[in-house]
């Protein structure tokens, strides 16, 4: 994945928020860290959002990517399948938890376009997010919340995974949902989802989603503008927050798409504190446009 936005956490400073998405830094397909200090590992368990899918061509991909693991040593679970589609599970150096599934048999929502200058051939490269897991103890509260308040519906079901879908459908559009009674609650920290974001047309939609939400009577945090896109949050059940984030306005307004995510870029309001913030952010090199990252 290419990062395409270097900037900080507008509540914390002195911490990254660091974007990586598609070539473009498309809407829907970033995938975003914040690095925070001393803080402790987390521990995975019930009410948690706990796996990241990321979206890869077809089933030959698969096989790319398992053979790229094994040789650098990155523990998966093999190819697997679920809800008639392949996937591969793994989790990184933090223990977080991902998959890579395959849009071989996708219809739906289309995904992204593949970092063209990253070392990944461009056919077995990541394009975008696929579903995201939630495991919950409340199964039926989140079932209502994900279908009478944000429109989802439930179109399958394998022992406790429950598949649900939105909109278009297929990878890009899919909760899985984990019904769990045995785990006790998760605790976050590093190595472990802070909040999934799903995607609004514009700030108009975005007022829709906050009335409908007041409607609910579910709190919220209400408008928040993030420069590079509006948003609203929400915790759907304990410990699980949604955000809801607008398509735009991007990541391109002060970088070029050759330059996209090499240096620290800030919001209006936080540019007269650029000097005091690049002391508190350790420096980390991220430039790109000047290197030749060779294909394998």
């Amino acid at each position: 994945m290419r990062l395409v936005k270097k900037t900080v956490n507008q509540d914390d400073i002195q911490t990254y928020h660091l974007f990586f998405a598609d070539d473009k830094g498309s809407a829907g397909t970033d995938m975003t860290f914040f690095d925070f200090p001393n803080i402790p590992k987390g521990v995975h368990g019930n009410n948690e959002i706990y796996k990241t899918s990321f979206r890869v061509p077809n089933d030959a991909a698969l096989d790319y990517w398992e053979k790229r693991f094994d040789r650098l040593a990155v523990k998966h679970t093999g190819i697997q399948e679920q809800f008639g589609k392949k996937a591969l599970s793994f989790v990184d150096f933090d223990d977080q938890n991902y998959q890579l599934i395959s849009d071989e048999n996708n219809v739906g929502i289309a995904s992204g376009t593949p970092w063209q200058k990253g070392p990944i051939p461009l056919e077995f490269a990541i394009t975008g997010l696929g579903p995201v897991f939630v495991r919950i103890a409340q199964f039926d509260h989140l079932k209502e919340m994900l279908e009478k308040v944000m429109l989802f519906r439930e179109i399958a079901k394998e022992g406790s995974f429950h598949l649900f879908e939105m909109g278009e459908g297929g990878n890009g559009a899919q909760v899985v949902v984990e019904h769990n009674v045995v785990l006790p609650p998760a605790k976050q920290g590093f190595g472990t989802v802070h909040h999934t974001a799903f995607r609004v047309a514009d700030r108009s939609v975005l007022e829709e989603w906050i009335t409908r939400l007041e409607t609910f009577r579910i709190p919220s945090s209400g408008y928040v503008d993030r420069h590079f896109f509006e948003s609203l949050y929400a915790r759907v059940a304990p410990q699980i927050l949604f955000e809801f984030a607008t398509d735009g306005p991007g990541f391109m307004g002060d970088e070029s798409y050759e330059t996209l995510g090499e240096k620290l870029s800030l919001p209006p309001f936080l540019e007269p504190q650029r000097e005091q913030i690049e002391q508190l952010v350790r420096p980390i090199d991220t430039v790109r446009s000047t290197r030749d990252l060779v294909k394998e």
